[in-house]
């Protein structure tokens, strides 16, 4: 992705984390996108995140591999938003309806590097007033850390001159048996320390709702492979599968505590999540299938692959960074996507869950995803 231009003509900037035991990342700074997570596993790296195999692909596909996607992640009913008395018409994308930003959201922009270590790198954003409809100038910061203990904390920063709806996430994919394997979302085990979740209308707008979990197919209080009870009721067909929203348990949300567990099926690789966020959307891959994906073609280059597609004449570095292109499947991976709630703009009722910053409070929160292998 170093050498095609994105969509402002210029090549993406890649960054690379390595911490003390092996484990890297590698981030660019389109998206502020999280492109490649590798763990050391029985002497073997293995890629845990799904991408794109250049960076044509990556500007085309809409499953928002990796990328921080705002201002408002999800869904927003209907394009629009009443707050404080105005109406707020911002940019659809899906229908009718507005998700992850918008039409240009920050998902496609270019954000600053503005601090880079060995084990860290901050990314900052400016979003000038009526940015896909959405009121204030809004500055952001989002900075990567992968720690000595294998995890890698993700903390956003957010400030704004006028009241705002704001709701920033990572849009990773997960699949900790390796992207590429063979394995399947639904064949992981999840546990989520989650009591409510949101039942959505066809159009995966939530009904305003919150059900309880208990007795039905989406209680993941006791760890459970994801499959079992895979399109078992009425409100997973509506949404495809798992496409939903699962308010955790209040007290968990400090940051510290783990509200979310996924083992892979091989059991070789377990990630904790913790986070300040009231909710997760958690998406198990239902509409992947087709999506261009890459696969590194050998397990020492998976870390430089994630800056492959070159496009000149040195076969060394060509076999060394090479990737095998690949269409990704349905629920080749799975998506937990810290957040405010879908729609929240649009549920007052819903307090503080529904995101909305005021102007000058600043928007501070943290989601850990901690690697255990």
């Amino acid at each position: 992705m170093t050498h095609s231009p994105a969509a402002d003509g210029q090549p993406a900037r890649v960054v690379h984390l390595t911490n003390p035991n092996g484990m890297t990342v590698s981030l660019m700074d389109i998206g502020a996108t999280w492109l490649s997570c590798t763990l050391p596993v029985n002497g073997e790296c293995r890629e845990v995140l799904l991408r794109s195999p250049d960076m044509a692909a990556h500007l085309q596909q809409s499953a928002y591999f990796g990328a921080i996607v705002g201002r408002y992640a999800n869904r927003i009913g209907g394009s629009q938003f009443r707050l404080n008395g105005v109406l707020f018409r911002i940019s659809a994308n899906e229908g009718g309806n507005s998700l992850h930003g918008g039409q240009f959201g920050f998902d496609k922009r270019r954000w600053d590097i503005t601090g880079q270590s060995a084990q860290a790198v901050t990314f900052r954003l400016y979003s000038e007033n009526g940015d896909q409809g959405y009121p204030g100038n809004l500055e952001v910061a989002v900075t990567y850390r992968l720690t000595d203990d294998n995890a890698v904390e993700i903390s956003y920063q957010a400030e704004g001159d006028q009241d705002c709806p704001v709701n920033l996430t990572n849009h990773a994919y997960f699949n900790l048996a390796g992207a590429g394997s063979g394995a399947k979302s639904l064949d992981h085990e999840l546990q989520l320390h989650a009591s409510y979740y949101l039942p959505t209308r066809p159009d995966l707008i939530p009904t305003g709702a919150h059900l309880a979990v208990q007795g039905t197919s989406f209680d993941f209080r006791q760890r459970k492979t994801i499959g079992r009870d895979f399109l078992s009721e009425p409100d997973q067909v509506t949404a495809g599968g798992y496409d939903h929203a699962w308010l955790f348990d209040a007290t968990r949300c400090d940051g510290q505590a783990v509200v979310a567990t996924l083992i892979s099926p091989d059991q070789r690789v377990t990630m904790q999540m913790a986070t300040t966020k009231p909710a997760v959307q958690f998406y198990a891959g239902n509409f992947l299938a087709g999506t261009p994906g890459a696969l590194p073609q050998n397990s020492a280059a998976v870390h430089d692959a994630a800056a492959a597609d070159l496009e000149d004449d040195n076969e060394t570095d060509k076999e060394k960074m090479a990737v095998q292109h690949y269409e990704y499947q349905q629920h080749d991976g799975l998506a937990l996507e810290t957040q405010y709630l879908p729609d929240g703009p649009n549920h007052p009722e819903w307090g503080s869950c529904s995101g909305i910053l005021l102007a000058g409070e600043p928007y501070q929160h943290r989601t850990v995803y901690r690697f255990i292998y």
